[in-house]
Order: structure tokens, then C-alpha cells, then sequence
């Protein structure tokens, strides 16, 4: 049995007896036993867990109930949390050996709501701990291979997350985004990576990185898919302060307006991904889209910004992993985490606190508002998602400032709050994945979800994953 790649078809599949929830686990088990060895996408498979649910939903489906999908929406989709998602009874370790013992005695928001839409949880993925990383190899628990080319990263922080789904262990993959931890796993493994706008879906019970920029989303095989996991997940839960309501209105009949960055397409960009996406550009023009040159001058400050401001937050944020509440003691801390609450702690100190960290605020404000801007004029921008395909593991490992450089066109989205749609196009000519990124005002999911499935059906899309042996 090889189950169905879309949400939808795995629901009527199971509706239809072609095969049962049970099944699904028995498949997916048996691919992570397989092969996960040398991948190392799983922290935690929590396989008891899982056969309960589906024997649940096999004794649902075969009761007769009319319409499941629509009390439980995702019904019989198999899932896998990163790690820094709060999983009730349930280890959780951010990838960190400080949290290495740690169970929750609640769950996120977000895992509760899944949950509840009838998902099937298979188990929690590997991270760079604390989600410090564009790799995965700041994880305490080891790096993540890409099921692509084992040499290569799946990138990172939610390694595990892109990998496990291009390996076909899971249908969909939770992932947070703080900037391009969610898209650039995405775009490494050739999976669809959803950033959702900052303050609609809730970040309660989520180990928290960089406060004001954590966006809580997700990966999956289609863009369908995104929108379906995004409908569970999104909106107000009373537990999570910056979740706001939508004024945001999509007109599907509006011609629409693609927006091209001068600045984005410099020197510095791999040849191969600024190629791709002049190919991508082509075909949204087939499709009615008109493209227009835009111009973002500050965004070309946004990666020093954000490494101002995201040390700062998690120097805050980790001051509570002291060893006395929970967790083992800060000597458990690994490198990277070191790194970012020593330059956080620097940013914030007397005299320092005005020449940086409230600088970097200014001109964040700044670069929020040219985006706004720009959105007034077109209705999305397209950009590249990282400046080059996978790299080798290992090979920036050893140099922070280059691989801190990985993110250079994920901080933007990150910084003004809005949504980024990472969708897979082509591949290179060492057969790594490709692909780009389409940013939109906040609020704006709908209309990315629109224009992302309308470009998988333009250029021939279908969900590809590795071939392991």
C-alpha cells in the first residue's frame, strides 16, 4: 500500500476502504525504521500514540458516519511536530539537552487543534536547538541528512521537518519560521513551506525563540494542503496576545500584480536559482499575472536588523532554562545558543542598548513600512527563498557570519510580519531542489494560496520525494 500525497485523496481513500488509518501508520513506520538512520529527521516516534489514533478513526469511518471532514477536517492525515512544539505527556527538547527529559503537561495550541481535526501524530523532528541554525546541525541530537543527497543540508532550523516529508515519513510537517526556518527547509527539500502573517496563528505553548518574530506554520506536498492546515490552525485562542482578526479582503476576479526586487537579484545569487525564478516569472506571466520591477532599498539591512534583534529576544528568552524549574543546567547549552545570548546580552547592556538594539528597532520600522508600501502598489513580490541551492553539511558550519549570510532573503517577511509561500520549481544540475518565495500583505494568505496552486497547475506541478534504499 502507498498512501495518496494529497490531504483530500488520503481522506476519500480511507472513506472508501481502499485502505484503513492503521495502514497509514504500518507505512510510514516502516519507511522511519527503514531509513531514518541515516537521515535523522526523528527526536521522538511515538508509535503507540499513533496506532491508538488510528484505530479511533478506522472505528469512526466504519461506523458510517456521513460527513467526518467536516467535524474533523484532516481526519487520517499523518503528522510529525518539530520539537519545539509542547506535546502533552510527550518529550519535548527543542533539540537542546537542557530539555532533554523534559514532558509537557499541556499542548500547543497548534497540536491541540490538529489533534482535534483528526491528525495522526507519528512522532517530533530534529532542529538546530532552540531553532538556532539554517542547517540542522546545531542540534544536540545530531545533524539532518536532505534524503535528496545525503552530503547536502535540508536546511534549517526546522531540518527535520523538510526532511522527514521528502523522505515520505509523515503527510505534513509543523516548522516555525523567525527567519526562513519554515521555507527554506521548503525550498531545500522541494516541499511547499508556509510562513503565515505574524499574529494569526497562535505561538502558546512553543518554545520560544525571537518573540517578535516567531511565525507559527507549516509544510506540505501541495499548496492545497497549506490552505487546509492553515484553516485548523489560524485564529484567536485567548491564550496568545499578538493574534489579530483579518480585515484583509481577496478579490478573485482582480487581475493581479507580481512585484520583482532590483535588490534581490545582485551580485551573490547562484546562477542556477536566479535562472529558475526568471522561469517561474515566465510562467506567472502565462498565466495573466503582470510582473513589475519594485525596488526595496532597505531590505538590504534586514539580516543585520534581524541579528540585532533576535539575539536580543533569545538572550531573554532563554534566561528561564536555568536548571532549577525544569531542565538540566545552562552548562547543557550548546554553541550556537552560547553565541546568540552572549551578542544578545551585549545589545542590551548600558551603552550599547541605544547604538544597536534601539537602531536596529528604527530601522526595522523602516523596512516594515517600504514593504507596506510597495504591497499598496503590487500584490505579492517574488523573490528567492536562499541565495544558492542545498550546501554541504559542513561546509559553513565552522563560519557563523557566512552561514547567518543563508538568510538573507528570508529576514524581510520576517521583520514587516507578513506571509511567504515557498512552492518548489526545478531542480539543478546536481539535482538539488529549487525554488522560490512569494510574500504578501498581511493577511493576505488566501491570495497566496490562489496564486500558488494556480502555478503548480501552469507549470506541471507533482510532490516529488527522494528515492532512499
Amino acid at each position: 500500500m502507498i498512501p495518496s500525497v494529497s490531504i483530500k485523496d488520503n481522506l476519500n481513500n480511507l472513506k472508501s476502504g481502499n485502505y484503513k488509518a492503521v495502514n497509514l501508520v504500518d507505512y510510514f513506520l516502516d519507511r522511519i525504521n527503514k531509513f531514518d538512520n541515516n537521515i535523522n529527521s526523528f527526536i521522538t516516534i511515538t508509535e503507540n500514540a499513533a496506532y491508538e489514533k488510528a484505530r479511533w478513526i478506522d472505528k469512526l469511518i466504519s461506523e458510517g458516519t456521513k460527513d467526518p471532514e467536516k467535524e474533523y477536517p484532516l481526519l487520517g492525515t499523518v503528522i510529525a511536530f518539530k520539537d519545539l512544539f509542547l506535546t502533552k505527556g510527550v518529550r519535548t527538547t527543542a533539540a537542546s539537552k537542557v530539555l532533554d527529559n523534559y514532558i509537557p503537561a499541556y499542548n500547543a495550541t497548534v497540536v491541540e487543534r490538529l489533534e482535534k481535526a483528526g491528525c495522526i501524530t507519528i512522532g517530533k523532528l530534529n532542529c538546530d536547538a532552540w531553532a538556532h541554525g539554517s542547517s540542522g546541525e546545531n542540534s544536540d541530537f545530531g545533524s539532518t541528512k536532505n534524503p535528496w543527497n545525503f552530503d547536502y543540508t535540508p536546511g534549517g532550523s526546522s531540518s527535520g521537518s523538510g526532511a522527514s516529508l521528502a523522505a515520505q515519513f509523515c503527510q505534513v510537517t509543523t516548522g516555525t519560521d523567525t527567519c526562513g526556518s519554515i521555507r527554506l527547509p521548503a525550498n531545500y527539500c522541494y516541499k511547499v513551506g508556509f510562513k503565515p502573517t505574524y499574529g494569526s496563528v497562535s505561538r502558546y505553548g512553543i518554545v520560544a525563540m525571537a518573540s517578535s518574530l516567531d511565525s507559527i506554520g507549516h509544510l506540505t506536498n501541495t499548496v492545497e494542503d497549506a490552505r487546509r492546515v492553515f484553516n485548523v490552525t489560524k485564529g484567536p485562542d485567548g491564550y496568545d496576545s499578538t493574534l489579530k482578526t483579518s480585515d484583509y479582503i481577496f478579490d478573485k476576479n482582480k487581475k493581479l500584480r507580481i512585484g520583482i526586487p532590483k535588490e534581490f537579484f545582485v551580485k551573490g545569487i547562484d546562477k542556477s536559482v536566479e535562472d529558475n525564478i526568471k522561469k517561474a516569472i515566465l510562467i506567472f506571466k502565462d498565466l495573466g499575472v503582470e510582473t513589475v520591477e519594485i525596488s526595496l532599498p532597505h531590505t538590504k539591512y534586514g539580516l543585520s536588523v534581524y541579528y540585532i534583534i533576535q539575539p536580543a529576544e533569545v538572550s531573554s528568552n532563554l534566561g528561564r532554562y536555568d536548571g532549577i524549574r525544569y531542565g538540566n543546567s545552562r552548562d547543557s547549552f550548546g554553541s550556537e545558543a552560547k553565541r546568540r545570548i552572549i551578542l544578545g546580552s551585549f545589545v542590551l547592556s548600558s551603552g550599547y542598548y541605544d547604538a544597536y538594539y534601539l537602531k536596529a528597532m528604527k530601522v526595522r520600522t523602516i523596512i516594515k513600512s517600504e514593504v507596506d508600501d510597495v504591497l499598496k502598489k503590487v500584490d505579492a513580490i517574488i523573490a528567492p527563498v536562499a541565495p544558492t541551492p542545498p550546501f554541504k553539511l559542513g561546509e559553513k558550519i565552522n563560519d557563523p557570519l557566512k552561514m547567518y549570510l543563508t538568510d538573507i532573503y528570508a529576514a524581510t517577511a520576517n521583520l514587516a510580519g507578513i506571509p511567504s509561500l515557498a512552492i518548489p520549481f526545478g531542480f539543478s544540475k546536481e539535482s538539488l531542489p529549487l525554488g522560490f518565495q512569494l510574500m504578501g500583505p498581511r493577511f493576505s494568505e488566501e491570495m497566496l494560496f490562489n496564486l500558488g496552486e494556480k502555478f503548480e497547475k501552469e507549470s506541471g506541478y507533482e510532490p516529488k520525494f527522494a528515492s532512499l534504499k
